[in-house]
């Protein structure tokens, strides 16, 4: 007896095996390669590209020298509601990988049971007389079985595996694109509060100054030395600074709104003093690179690339469905009327057998599945060329902006000192009477604007070095490491 026991062992030990081994034997999806770049080799020279910083090796508090925005995007890479979702986006395409990979394995279960029955039977003494004699069988099973496991020889399981996986690395590399892009927001949004402030700061300044000039204006005509149109002159270059006043208290107001969603609805305590415009520069200069460069270095051209993998995947499983589903259903245990003898060699019991489907009338379920597969593959990859050529025009952008807005506010502050000069001639023109109030309004009014536009210059060449930071890959670590603490928040993890 104990020859065919192992024997049958053997047997189901092979066979086993060999269900492991077989699947995946064909992969139907089509070859994963990289689509061929559409954007140039290199930057344009005359836009500056060179530098010796790297962004991917920057932290964030290492570009921006603000201690009170460095704050504000801490806060914001744990609040912000967004981040949250899609935080809470990449826990469930995580869970989703798990589950379609889990079925690339056999899933044993196993199984016991003991029972005990009592039968009547009907016999005859040792006189011939029948009598009803109970009988009680005691029956002790063990054993483990995998059901309608399924023999992946096209690939289709692994497949939809592979896609899972790729959906999961897709929305990990898409989180990490909304958390550069985050930084890229609070610091932008910043720089424009810091820029209002500045400008309230001027218009408050000008006001008190054409409140002087009004007021000697007004004296001058009660004394009969000038006509009242200066004075009116004075007035109407005194109410268009009150209005700018006005205009830029509530766009203050709305960016603190702004940068407060931004941040999750609450700022730091004791938040740190901020600097302004002037103070920002860091003297760093970031190094470009490559065009090529930024396929490794943009979350967002990664996420769309895992995409693409995905689709490709897709199609093979699609492919897959065409052939027969070869199903293995086994099992293997003892089973015994005894306890003791439960494990002996004489109550090994297994089964083994494989179950075949094949669709043949599905009114073109199939190939619509297969062809939806393929043009989601097409957008896929148009989508992938697009996201690079996104990407590079914004560091494009980004490094012209770099050249030309420094050069602008050179030239402006040039301007600036021109027009301060101007105004100062002309007030000492004025009231040594050698021209009219008309020329100081000219002049007040062109050196007001020359200050309002150097602000608005020093924050666009700000605002650029945020772009230019984030559109070279700045703000996470290269590599895949994920975000510690991002997006965490205060919502609550679900219930176990």
């Amino acid at each position: 007896m104990s020859m065919p026991v192992k024997l049958s062992r053997f047997r189901l030990g092979t066979a086993l095996a060999l269900a492991l081994a077989l699947p995946g034997c064909v992969n139907m999806a089509p070859a994963d390669t990289q689509p061929p770049l559409a954007s140039p080799a290199v930057y344009a020279p005359s836009h500056g590209p060179d530098g010796s910083a790297v962004a991917t090796n920057l932290d964030f508090r290492e570009w921006f020298v603000d201690p009170r925005l460095d704050a504000m995007i801490e806060a914001a890479l744990v609040n912000n509601r967004d981040l949250v979702a899609s935080t809470a986006r990449i826990e469930q395409a995580r869970a989703q990988y798990r589950i379609q990979d889990s079925r690339r394995l056999p899933a044993p279960v196993v199984s016991g049971s003991a029972t005990r029955s009592r039968t009547p039977i009907t016999a005859t003494d040792d006189n011939g007389n029948p009598v009803v004699v109970p009988i009680e069988i005691d029956n002790y099973q063990i054993g483990v079985g995998v059901s309608a496991f399924e023999l992946d020889f096209w690939g289709r399981v692994k497949n939809l595996s592979d896609s899972a996986q790729a959906s999961y690395l897709s929305t990990v590399a898409a989180q990490r694109a909304f958390y550069i892009s985050l930084i890229a927001d609070v610091s932008t949004t910043y720089f424009e509060l810091v820029e209002t402030q500045q400008q309230l700061a001027l218009a408050e300044a000008t006001v008190r100054s054409r409140e002087d000039s009004f007021e000697i204006a007004r004296k001058r005509l009660d004394a009969g030395v000038t006509s009242a149109l200066d004075m009116r002159q004075a007035e109407a270059l005194l109410t268009a600074a009150q209005q700018q006043v006005a205009a830029e208290r509530l766009t203050e107001a709305q960016l603190k709104n702004q940068l407060l969603v931004l941040v999750g609805g609450r700022l730091p305590v004791d938040m740190p003093q901020g600097l302004t415009l002037e103070q920002q520069a860091n003297g760093m200069r970031l190094d470009a690179g490559l065009p090529s460069d930024l396929l490794l270095a943009r979350p967002d051209i990664i996420a769309a690339e895992q995409s693409l993998t995905a689709a490709r995947a897709d199609i093979g499983a699609a492919r897959a469905a065409f052939f027969p589903t070869i199903s293995l259903t086994g099992s293997a245990g003892f089973s015994s009327t005894s306890l003791s003898g439960l494990f002996g060699s004489d109550g090994l019991t297994w089964s083994f057998g494989p179950s075949l489907s094949l669709p043949i009338f599905n009114w073109g379920e199939l190939k619509g599945q297969l062809n939806q597969a393929k043009w989601v593959e097409v957008e896929q990859v148009a989508t992938y060329d697009k996201t690079v050529q996104t990407a590079f025009q914004e560091v494009s952008d980004a490094l012209a902006g770099r050249r030309w807005l420094t050069e602008q506010v050179a030239v402006l502050e040039r301007n600036l000192a021109a027009q301060e000069e101007i105004a100062h001639i002309a007030r000492l023109r004025y009231r040594e009477g050698v021209t009219g109030y008309l020329e100081v309004l000219d002049a007040e009014r062109t050196l007001f604007s020359a200050q309002q536009d150097l602000l608005t210059m020093r924050r666009s060449l700000l605002q650029n070095g945020a772009t230019l930071y984030v559109a070279l890959g700045g703000g996470f670590e290269e590599g895949g490491a994920e975000i510690e603490g991002a997006g965490t928040g205060t919502t609550p993890a679900p219930a176990e």
